[in-house]
C-alpha cells in the first residue's frame, strides 16, 4: 500500500511539475505579447499625434483659404 501510494504521489508530483513548466511558458508568452502590444501601443499613439497636427495644420489652412475666398468675393 505504501508503495503505491508513493508511486500516486510522485505522479501527482510529476503532474504538478508539468503544469508549473506550462504555466511558466504561458506567462512568458504573455510577457512577450504584452510588450509587443504596448509598443505597438507607443507607435499608434505617436501616429494619432502627427495626424491629429496634421489634421489642424490643413484645417487652419482650409479656414484661411475660406477667408481669402470670401474676401475676393466681396470685394468684386
Amino acid at each position: 500500500m505504501s508503495e503505491s501510494r508513493n508511486m500516486s504521489a510522485n505522479q501527482e508530483l510529476e503532474l504538478l511539475e508539468q503544469r508549473l513548466g506550462e504555466l511558466v511558458t504561458m506567462v512568458t508568452q504573455l510577457k512577450e505579447e504584452n510588450r509587443a502590444l504596448r509598443q505597438r501601443l507607443d507607435g499608434l499613439t505617436t501616429e494619432r499625434a502627427t495626424l491629429l497636427q496634421k489634421n489642424e495644420q490643413v484645417r487652419t489652412r482650409v479656414e484661411a483659404m475660406i477667408g481669402r475666398l470670401k474676401a475676393m468675393e466681396h470685394g468684386a
